[in-house]
């Protein structure tokens, strides 16, 4: 394969590679690979393989884009972790393989994975879990969210000049009978599906939900939230993120299930709920003997002119922590979010808060797949080394 070295216009410093990292492949559909290039304590080239030969300089300009928009503008605030689990495990090696020697899991396509017992189990536990803590500490209204989500609704949150790297969008045959006639025709003479068929789609209705938060403010749209009794809504659904080229195994997903919790309300409602639940689920992992660290993080936004101030003022506000579990010594992932977004969605869905203005609100998420995924690499596949509370709930429920 074709290998381009791209010197970088202007060193980045080390601390800056995971930032690199986490977006490069985004930059073009041709890259396969890339290693970043280390001078002292500076980033000053990345050696990119391609799969097949792109031009010189073509990488190169759109990697100085990404360098000089996403990556330089960001202001350096330090790492904070706000809690670290007590406990060390040591971890199970090759858990995905096994997942997959076993029949217990299948790659059923890109990023999509089928899974069987008693992967599934684990996972209603842990979803059964968390709902039981959302019920017990909150009036909570649980709610099922249909997939599809109206592509208004992303575009009244700012999903599209935030994160279009993850954008999905959901087309179909225009609604003509000679649309169809057509359609139909040209499949017969060409004998496959090709892009040509979004000549025959005129429909941007509806794009698949990179999360399900949006269904709630659309469900809470133009209403005004009771100061008496706010509001706690939980979910549990199917989300999609285009993750390209990062996707490996159970760690990235395009089609992924996730259980969350939206909190409206005033704003010390919202951060006492934030606080508390996150106290909770902490305890819980501690419970459960599991290996892992909280942090402030930030959003991956993409492509956007205000970018670095957004991540800053994220970090810097403590505006969102991820719950990380380790899968194997050197690496962790996230399994869970805390996020609160002052009244950003109170106004783009001019929900209100009695007569104080807009609501403001936090989330919590949680992915199931990655979550049971971190479980396994600790624990392993036989259900006899899993903890009781587990073997028991599973064998009760």
């Amino acid at each position: 394969m074709p290998t381009e070295y791209v010197v970088l216009n202007t060193a980045v410093p080390n601390k800056y590679a995971g930032e690199i990292e986490r977006r490069l492949f985004f930059v073009s559909d041709d890259i396969v690979d890339f290693q970043l290039i280390t001078q002292a304590d500076r980033i000053a080239a990345i050696e990119v393989t391609t799969a097949r030969d792109v031009g010189p300089g073509t990488l190169a300009g759109k990697i100085a884009t990404l360098i000089d928009t996403d990556i330089l503008r960001q202001r350096p605030v330090p790492a904070k972790v706000i809690w670290r689990s007590t406990r060390q495990r040591p971890y199970q090696a090759d858990v995905f393989e096994r997942l997959l020697e076993r029949g217990i899991a299948f790659e059923a396509g890109e990023g999509q994975i089928a899974l069987g017992e008693p992967f599934l189990s684990l996972m209603d536990w842990f979803d059964l879990a968390i709902k039981r803590m959302v019920l017990s500490t909150f009036h909570a209204k649980e709610y099922r969210y249909p997939t599809l989500i109206p592509t208004a609704v992303l575009e009244r949150c700012g999903y599209f000049d935030s994160f279009p790297h993850f954008l999905m969008f959901v087309t179909r045959l225009h609604n003509d009978i000679d649309n169809y006639r057509s359609f139909v025709q040209a499949y017969q003479d060409q004998g496959c599906i090709d892009a040509s068929v979004f000549e025959y789609c005129k429909n941007t209705d509806y794009c698949l939900p990179p999360t399900l938060c949006y269904h709630t403010y659309h469900q809470y749209r133009d209403q005004v939230i009771d100061p008496a009794t706010d509001g706690v809504i939980t979910s549990r659904g199917k989300s999609f993120r285009f993750e390209s080229k990062y996707r490996h195994g159970l760690e990235r997903l395009w089609d992924f299930t996730i259980r969350e919790i939206v909190f409206l309300g005033a704003r010390d409602f919202v951060l006492d709920c934030r606080r508390r639940f996150m106290q909770r689920v902490l305890d819980f992992i501690e419970q459960l003997g599991l290996t892992g660290y909280c942090e402030v993080a930030n959003d991956p936004f993409f492509c956007k002119q205000d970018m670095a101030e957004k991540i800053w003022s994220q970090r810097l506000l403590e505006l969102k922590y991820e719950l990380r579990l380790y899968v194997d010594a050197p690496r962790s992932i996230a399994v869970g979010s805390f996020n609160f977004h002052e009244g950003f969605f109170g106004e783009g869905f001019n929900i209100k808060h009695g007569g104080e203005g807009w609501v403001r609100t936090a989330r919590v998420a949680f992915g199931l797949e990655r979550l049971v995924y971190a479980f396994l690499c600790q624990y392993g596949l036989e259900p006899h080394t899993w903890p009781s509370i587990i073997r028991e709930g599973m064998d009760h429920d």
